[in-house]
């Protein structure tokens, strides 16, 4: 098996707030504690979670626009952190990032043969009509016309604007591309329009995604293997066709259980409370599960000992943080077939 593209280890991320009052200690927040996975060249990993989950921290790690507390993110051999500026520079030619907002990421004051253009600039080694040049095989590549160069951005519907966010993403040829909620922003026409356009420059240019979405509907239809992310921790992984039908996890089935479906004639059953929380077992820290106060099938040992990543079902593909796993996955499995 050839190696990783991308391999993250370990990564731990905090932030350090302003202080509440003079001499209180700062709070710090942690936004990652120990997200580890790999990524192989031409795959599409999606990474999924609610808000405040760690998912944009993750990425903004993942493109070295700032430094982990702790870990590595290893791309292409290289462990970007440990690179100096001109060598992380370099580096940059290899990975690019799409952002959520379409009409905040590109400057409305610049053409948009400019703003396709601009990681050729900051990399250097092109001139102006090389720079052209490939900003209009960029715009064609994705669908727009090679004259749209001398266009201005309020000049494009939204859809039209993340494909030249795509454009300029694609400019440098690079092999990996983080997408951070790319079609969020859009409407959902749109969104087809956009998510078919991605998979196509994937099968011809053989581009690897890093996809970061809360809609679990579109990492089932772009990703190749899933990650969930609950606290800054990775709770779940595996394929989205098993992990959307017999998901392992309680916060991955409560997560699929608050896509809203439509069902007509169907009531609404509203779901069981949530025990009261045990006692701590004698000796226990109180560091265990960090979804066990929302979870119902909690035991004791969820609130003292913490849980890790473990395979489980049938072989190594799918792997859950979950002391319950098993009870879980016999409940989904039993909820698919009836």
């Amino acid at each position: 098996m050839t190696a990783p593209l991308l391999e993250v280890k370990d990564l731990v991320k905090h932030y350090t707030l302003p202080r509440e009052r003079l001499l209180a200690a700062p709070p710090v927040v942690q936004a990652l504690r120990g997200v580890s996975f790999t990524l192989q060249a031409g795959r599409s990993l999606g990474v999924v979670g609610e808000s405040g989950s760690g998912k944009s921290t993750l990425a903004r790690q993942v493109m070295a626009l700032e430094a982990p507390s702790s870990g590595q993110v290893v791309f292409d051999g290289q462990d970007l952190n440990a690179l100096d500026a001109a060598a992380l520079r370099r580096a940059r030619a290899g990975f690019q990032m799409v952002f959520q907002d379409p009409f905040g990421s590109l400057d409305p004051r610049q053409a948009v043969g400019r703003i396709v253009a601009e990681p050729l600039v900051a990399q250097g080694g092109t001139d102006r009509a090389e720079q052209r040049s490939r900003a209009q095989a960029m715009l064609d590549a994705v669908g727009l016309r090679a004259s749209d160069v001398d266009k201005y951005p309020h000049e494009f519907s939204g859809g039209q604007r993340q494909r030249i966010a795509i454009a300029r993403a694609l400019v440098t040829h690079p092999k990996l591309i983080v997408a951070d909620e790319p079609v969020s922003a859009l409407d959902v026409s749109v969104q087809a329009q956009v998510l078919n356009l991605m998979q196509d420059l994937q099968d011809r240019l053989g581009v690897t995604y890093l996809f970061i979405s809360h809609d679990l509907a579109v990492v089932d239809l772009v990703c190749d293997e899933v990650i969930v992310l609950y606290q800054g921790r990775a709770v779940e992984q595996g394929s989205p066709d098993r992990l959307f039908s017999a998901a392992a996890h309680p916060y991955t089935r409560a997560l699929m259980a608050a896509v809203p479906r439509l069902q007509p004639g169907r009531r609404r059953v509203p779901l069981a409370p949530v025990p009261p929380l045990p006692p701590l077992p004698a000796g226990a820290t109180g560091a265990g599960c960090a979804f066990a106060p929302r979870c119902r099938h909690r035991q004791p040992d969820c609130l003292s000992r913490q849980p890790l990543l473990r395979p489980v079902g049938d072989g190594l593909a799918h792997q859950a943080a979950c002391h319950q796993a098993e009870a879980v996955l016999a409940e989904a499995v039993a909820s698919e077939s009836s």
